[in-house]
């Protein structure tokens, strides 16, 4: 079940996330709501996604009880604004982002982490 409209692909379960970061490189997640701090992040990274072929993007929903293990990550302690944007490199939390970011926030994020 969708939670969030967004043409970016959807991780619904804990299970999912881990499956997804452990079969990929590099990943980006974010995880929100369909609120105005959201929206621009997941307009970037649907704007990235055609570009950045080493990175695959993801969202899930903060809601979700199975976000769980996203909002309690240790990275993300003291996260007050959504939303919370994970970058995983070789299945570990490389970086952690909260509140809204700019194009120029995140790929530079994306340079420094996974290379340009």
């Amino acid at each position: 079940m969708k939670l969030l409209s967004t043409g970016l692909h959807e991780i619904e379960t804990a299970a999912e996330l881990d499956k997804f970061i452990n079969e990929n490189e590099n990943v980006m997640v974010c995880c929100g709501r369909m609120g105005p701090m959201c929206l621009p992040v997941y307009d970037i990274m649907e704007e990235l996604e055609e570009e950045r072929e080493n990175v695959k993007f993801a969202v899930m929903a903060f809601d979700n009880p199975e976000a769980g293990v996203i909002r309690s990550a240790p990275e993300c302690r003291g996260f007050m604004g959504l939303p919370f944007t994970m970058y995983y490199k070789n299945g570990a939390v490389a970086h952690a982002t909260s509140s809204i970011q700019n194009m120029q926030q995140v790929t530079g994020i994306l340079d420094k982490q996974f290379g340009a």
